[in-house]
């Protein structure tokens, strides 16, 4: 029911993206993500990791949920606050007044946001999937439906605020509805203090992870202004937001299960190397294509009038594709409870990210880009090495198999390029057509001459099997 729900999201996101590119201007992007960039980083402190804590919990007493959603409530009034008083100096920072307005009314988000978190948390803990499902997908859609509807109103930037409150207006109604419970009034008696720990620590790592990921975009925006962020932003919503929506659900699974077999070192190693490989031969070559078929995909999805966006979407493809293989070490941390070294490693990560990406605004846009995917490429083998430091799992056999995903990812990347350039047809649905069977190609000749790429592939197939099956496999 989770990944039904996100790849019905997926294709509304992406439809969004088609239809709104097609109304809207770069700027209109470019303002919102100024805002967003920004302010969003409080969304983390709004749910203070509360929400995983609660899922993770061995035992949540009545008491403890009503005092965790008075929590995440009271926080998301006082960020919606402060969020509208700093309305005026984000503008000014910016040099662009309409930030005032748009920053005063999507603070209202961090309330909407609040209010629904443990709602969300609590039909999680209950397994209660078709219900966040439903919610998720009836929420995107009505979003965007009202985004049309300002949008070819003229409305402008508006479009995309609107989006937003409609979307986190609609899921909340709809979490409440499903949840079917009431929050009982703040208790001093329930016990909060491990909830709490486990929560700050959680919001550390995102804290850190937020800023380092929004760089690129806060760079951008301060030297070189609306059109060149709008730009940015438009490639890296069409490539990042689908990614994130794909391995949540992933990982939503990935770390209870984990967290179950933490003790026993083989199974453990067993199932995050399952995972790695099943993250790889889909998500991982499917970002083969994407970095490959770049141009034409442009062309195809945002229209000609995008097609400066081209080498943006090539480069982050080869950073969504590290960072995915990446997102199994990340399982193991967190199932693991290691929480003090995974945010020890992501201060070290983000670091390397900050200085790649002003490194690289010497060289524009692209160069932003560049360093944007030239980070993961850097801090991806060092957390092999961290992660040794603080678990007895052995790394070698997870750095092969991963070895052998990223071969695969260049090679169909550029087999994938080569074809889509070489079309005979100028059509772009031509070119991405050739890019994409000649990446299919690439694939099944590995396939046929590499025996470990064989026993991969046949790997994630069992895999997939076994997670359609409605008996579990045997472990």
């Amino acid at each position: 029911m989770t990944v039904a729900g996100q790849g019905v999201k997926i294709l509304v996101q992406v439809l969004s993206v088609v239809l709104l590119s097609r109304i809207l201007t770069p700027g209109d992007y470019g303002l919102i993500a100024m805002v967003t960039a920004v302010i969003g980083v409080a969304d983390i402190f709004r749910d203070l990791g509360l929400s995983t804590a609660a899922v993770q919990a061995r035992t949540l007493s009545e008491r403890q949920r009503g005092n965790l959603f008075w929590i995440n409530t009271a926080l998301g009034l006082g960020l919606a606050v402060a969020a509208f008083c700093l309305a005026p100096v984000l503008a000014a920072l910016y040099g662009r007044p309409e930030l005032v307005g748009i920053g005063q009314v999507l603070a209202l988000t961090f309330l909407l946001n609040g209010l629904a978190t443990q709602y969300r948390a609590d039909l999680t803990r209950r397994l209660l999937f078709g219900r966040l499902a439903v919610a998720d997908v009836v929420a995107a859609v009505s979003g965007l439906a009202l985004a049309l509807g300002v949008a070819l109103a003229g409305a402008g930037y508006w479009a995309l605020v609107v989006q937003q409150l409609g979307q986190y207006g609609v899921m909340l109604a709809l979490v409440v509805a499903g949840g079917r419970w009431r929050p009982r009034l703040p208790s001093r008696r329930a016990e909060m203090g491990g909830l709490l720990r486990f929560g700050w620590h959680m919001v550390g790592t995102q804290v850190i992870g937020y800023v380092a990921n929004n760089a690129d975009s806060v760079v951008i925006g301060a030297r070189f202004g609306a059109g060149p962020l709008g730009l940015y932003n438009r490639a890296f919503q069409l490539l990042m937001t689908p990614l994130t929506q794909v391995r949540a659900p992933i990982t939503q699974v990935a770390l209870p299960v984990l967290a179950a077999v933490q003790d026993e070192a083989r199974r453990l190693t067993r199932y995050v190397g399952q995972g790695q490989l099943a993250l790889g031969y889909t998500l991982v070559a499917g970002l083969g294509l994407v970095a490959g078929t770049a141009p034409q995909l442009v062309s195809v999805l945002l229209g000609d009038a995008w097609q400066e966006a081209a080498p943006l979407l090539a480069l982050l493809a080869v950073a969504g594709a590290v960072q995915t293989l990446g997102l199994a070490n990340y399982w193991v941390y967190v199932a693991c409870g290691l929480t003090g070294a995974l945010l020890r490693y992501s201060l070290i990560q983000a670091a390397v990210k900050i200085v790649c990406v002003l490194a690289g605004s010497s060289w524009g846009v692209v160069g932003v880009a560049a360093g944007y995917a030239l980070a993961p490429l850097l801090t991806w083998p060092l957390s092999f090495w961290w992660l040794s430091r603080s678990t007895s799992l052995p790394m070698r056999p997870l750095v092969g198999s991963a070895a052998r995903v990223l071969g695969v990812f260049v090679a169909v990347s550029v087999v994938s390029r080569s074809a889509a350039a070489a079309a005979p047809w100028s059509s772009p649905w031509a070119g991405l057509a050739a890019g994409v069977a000649a990446g299919a190609l690439a694939v099944a000749l590995l396939y046929a001459v590499l025996a470990p790429v064989r026993r991969d592939v046949r790997a994630v197939a069992r895999l997939g099997r076994q997670a359609l099956s409605r008996v579990p496999a045997a472990a």
